[in-house]
């Protein structure tokens, strides 16, 4: 992700927030995460830990952010580690932070280079009784491969083993989950960007071209402006509609059948996340107009359905039973079927089988457990669909919308989505 300006106002809120969560006596420490290698002498491009990033604002691997809010020293209350920049990694990798600029970045006064931490650490960790360490604990990560977290905790815990350690990673989940107004002014530029995307595509997409060729159309909008694909993009024509994860996006797009994009811009660091499905020719057939209507009116209940003190899994039941009711109307169940489904295996999942909405920010997926009430502040996807696997294809459509004191606030609300209106766009080109 290419780096967008932020106000260092931000990364100081963030860190006031979380020092308000520490126990008396704690430190804090935060690393950058790993350059995964790929084969050969090859490496992916450096993504940096998103925590990191929430507390401080910079994109630089191997940096460290340690916070000792009772130290006795003042100026030690708040280090940022970086990498000293020399000549032989400005040609080979160019421009490393400065002092200067890494300070400027994050509102933090006290930078050190990267190979000052192991005695700063020491003598913090001397004088402090509790540790603070960070890990993913996303409920639904599969981490397989050692990341700089786990090494690091290990190094702690075999360095000072009478210390008291504890999770950070569930403080800094109930930060995250409540924005500031900068980020949600972050996540509506994402969101903006996606429009242009997506109008770009509604102007391409015809009988005959290939999903990779839609898929280029959004990268060059994205790129053009500094973003870049949020998540893999899902690019699904006719059958494929129905694959929730499909990515393979080499199909081509054919007569008649529905085109399903689920394809957004990350902007900065922040994300957003956006389905439309569109008609390849141009035009709905009626049932795919009726299906899709039906997912609309779903969609525009279910945004009015964030507000406060609710969790993601209410309103994934709430989903369920609106959406079977429009089943019903579709002729895809009969009232008998919900009479004799059981409780944990609705009849309606044949056609919906997903969860309805779940928080974003500077992850797609942004961080959160299940029991967390929803709050003002929250960003959530809302995401129905209607997936008729035995008809050949499936309708989802999904807004990335922010929770506030005064309602719902769709940040996509500009975002081309009612069937009419589609059409209409696809036919002007």
């Amino acid at each position: 992700m290419k780096a967008v300006p932020l106000p260092a106002a931000l990364f100081t809120l963030n860190r006031a927030r979380l020092v308000q969560k520490l126990l008396p006596r704690s430190l804090a420490v935060l690393n950058a995460n790993d350059i995964m290698p790929t084969n050969a002498d090859g490496a992916m491009g450096h993504l940096q830990n998103a925590d990191l990033f929430y507390l401080t604002g910079v994109h630089q691997e191997e940096t460290i952010l340690l916070l000792a809010p009772d130290a006795f020293d003042p100026s030690q209350r708040e280090i940022l580690f970086v990498r000293q920049p020399n000549e032989h990694l400005a040609i080979w990798e160019g421009h490393k932070l400065t002092k200067e600029q890494a300070a400027a970045i994050s509102g933090i006064k006290n930078v050190k280079w990267l190979a000052e931490f192991p005695t700063v650490f020491r003598s913090l960790a001397c004088e402090l009784a509790n540790i603070y360490l960070n890990t993913n604990e996303h409920q639904r990560a599969d981490v397989t491969v050692e990341t700089r977290d786990v090494r690091f905790i290990r190094e702690c815990r075999d360095k000072f083993p009478l210390h008291t350690y504890h999770r950070l990673a569930p403080r800094l989940h109930e930060l995250r989950a409540v924005k500031s107004q900068f980020e949600i002014d972050a996540i509506s530029a994402a969101c903006d960007l996606t429009g242009c995307g997506f109008r770009r595509a509604l102007k391409f997409v015809k009988p005959g071209v290939n999903e990779t060729e839609v898929e280029a159309e959004f990268a060059h909008e994205f790129i053009r402006h500094k973003g870049a694909f949020a998540y893999p993009p899902i690019v699904a024509s006719g059958a494929n509609n129905n694959i929730l994860h499909y990515t393979q996006n080499d199909q081509i797009c054919k007569k008649g059948d529905l085109l399903l994009l689920d394809v957004a811009a990350g902007l900065g660091n922040y994300m957003s996340d956006l389905t439309r499905t569109i008609p390849v020719s141009g035009k709905f057939s009626r049932r795919q107009k009726q299906v899709y209507n039906a997912v609309l009116r779903i969609f525009r209940t279910q945004v009015g359905a964030l507000v406060p003190g609710k969790t993601t899994k209410d309103l994934r039941a709430e989903c369920e039973e609106i959406t079977a009711k429009e089943c019903v109307d579709l002729g895809l169940l009969k009232m008998s079927d919900l009479k004799k489904q059981k409780l944990d295996a609705p009849a309606v999942r044949k056609f919906f089988m997903h969860g309805v909405s779940h928080p974003i920010g500077l992850d797609v997926h942004d961080v959160t457990y299940n029991h967390f009430q929803i709050q003002p502040g929250w960003v959530l996807t809302v995401e129905p669909a209607i997936y008729i696997q035995a008809e050949g294809f499936g309708v989802r459509i999904e807004n990335t919308v922010a929770v506030t004191t005064d309602g719902p606030l769709d940040l996509m609300a500009g975002i081309p989505i009612e069937a009419d209106e589609i059409e209409a766009l696809m036919n002007r080109r």
